[in-house]
């Protein structure tokens, strides 16, 4: 009788016993697909791993060239912020927009004793006054011990390098202000005016009194400047520099330039004679960063009204341009025509008037400007590089990303070895 076998069948069992090679031919295919996959896998991740070098590297190359180019363009701010104010010195920027006639309608208007003459056009001024009092035959007969601690008149105690610019300042400050009368100390100012119990002035006594005894009677109110209650600028002045120049912060746009236009600040276009740069006061302050800073502050100076409005945003302390734009300060726009002014500062003239180191300044400027123009070149060539860098950056990131969705569409686990 037929005895069923219980036993389960295997593979091999279900082969022909007669046909070993064939069972050998399978085992043998098999171990070759696994080999195969396993070699592919392999080959994926050490693709991925040289891609990613190559990234990394590249990454690295590239943050160099950036931060070449932030250095260059660093050095190239730092230039273009010291050839500023080397041209501030030297006054060779000032490039008055009027024109020849009306330059030379103002080319009486520049030395010194023609500006006094103007100020004793103003009778009964307290400039006029003293004005008068200095003049050769007035000293001898005047009492010198009221004037004393009179530095001067606001007019007179600076210069300025350009007719058109020293009319726009003066037009901005104001003839009241020009006219203004400089003393160091509080005791000089009291020395100018003396006052009855009820408060009404003595006048014959002090200022007043002395404009009556040389026939210029003073009329109406007048400014006087104490200098010892002033708040002196507190900072750092422009290294190197004769006429001691205050080292303000320049307006910066954010690519780290200058304002298109912007030529520097008004305090510092204010020529200032030696003996009035340092220690005119007890503290060791000079007449730059206590008159003129307490009148000017951070008044900006630009080329064209076009250039002063395009920079609003950074103007704080007001602004004028030299064809005549004024702004006093946030929101507050002086329009209208210019107005003809007869005190202004005096205008530096003549070879015997040029700045200290003139010669050595220009040759500054010049080796600067020349070291700026390799910089630019530099700089031009650096950008070069890092758009070539960039431009395999994103063939080598495109490559990684397309190795990543074909490994993950065909095996799963080769991309999460790669992501391993």
């Amino acid at each position: 009788m037929f005895q069923p076998n219980n036993q389960a069948l295997g593979i091999q069992d279900l082969l022909p016993m007669t046909d070993g090679g064939q069972n050998n031919s399978f085992m043998v295919g098999r171990d070759e697909m696994q080999n195969g996959a396993l070699c592919m896998e392999q080959s994926v991740f050490d693709n991925s791993k040289k891609l990613q070098a190559d990234l990394q590297t590249l990454g690295l190359r590239v943050k160099q060239h950036e931060d070449n180019i932030k250095f260059l363009k660093s050095q190239k701010h730092s230039m273009d912020d010291s050839i500023l104010d080397m041209q501030v010195a030297l006054g060779k920027h000032h490039s008055s927009s009027l024109s020849m006639t009306e330059n030379e309608d103002l080319s009486h208007l520049h030395r010194e004793e023609e500006i006094v003459e103007h100020i004793l056009r103003h009778e009964k001024s307290a400039a006029g006054i003293l004005c008068k009092l200095n003049t050769p035959h007035e000293t001898l007969t005047s009492d010198i011990t009221l004037t004393k601690d009179v530095l001067g008149i606001v007019a007179t105690l600076g210069r300025v390098d350009d007719v058109n610019l020293s009319r726009l300042l003066s037009e901005y400050l104001g003839m009241e202000t020009m006219l203004a009368v400089v003393c160091k100390t509080y005791s000089g100012v009291k020395a100018l005016e003396t006052y009855e119990k009820d408060g009404s002035i003595v006048t014959g006594l002090g200022l007043h009194g002395l404009g009556a005894s040389i026939g210029r009677p003073l009329g109406g109110r007048f400014l006087v400047i104490c200098l010892e209650h002033l708040r002196p600028y507190v900072g750092q002045f422009i290294a190197d520099d004769p006429q001691r120049r205050l080292d303000l912060l320049k307006p910066k746009l954010p690519n780290g330039e200058s304002p298109p236009g912007f030529l520097g600040f008004a305090v510092n276009m204010i020529n200032v004679d030696s003996m009035n740069q340092c220690c005119l006061m007890t503290t060791g302050h000079g007449l730059r960063e206590t008159l003129f800073y307490s009148l000017f502050s951070r008044l900006q100076v630009y080329r064209t009204r076009a250039d002063m409005l395009d920079a609003l945003t950074y103007i704080k302390d007001g602004a004028i341009s030299l064809d005549g734009g004024i702004i006093r300060n946030t929101g507050v726009f002086s329009l209208g025509n210019k107005e003809d002014v007869d005190v202004i500062f005096p205008k530096i003239s003549g070879s015997s008037n040029l700045p200290e180191n003139y010669f050595e300044t220009e040759n500054r400027i010049k080796e600067m400007q020349w070291k700026k123009e390799r910089i630019l070149e530099d700089m031009q060539r650096e950008q070069g590089l890092l758009d070539l860098i960039k431009f395999n950056y994103d063939i080598k990131k495109q490559e990684f990303v397309k190795l990543l969705a074909k490994s993950s569409s065909n095996d799963p686990q080769v991309l999460t070895i790669n992501d391993s």
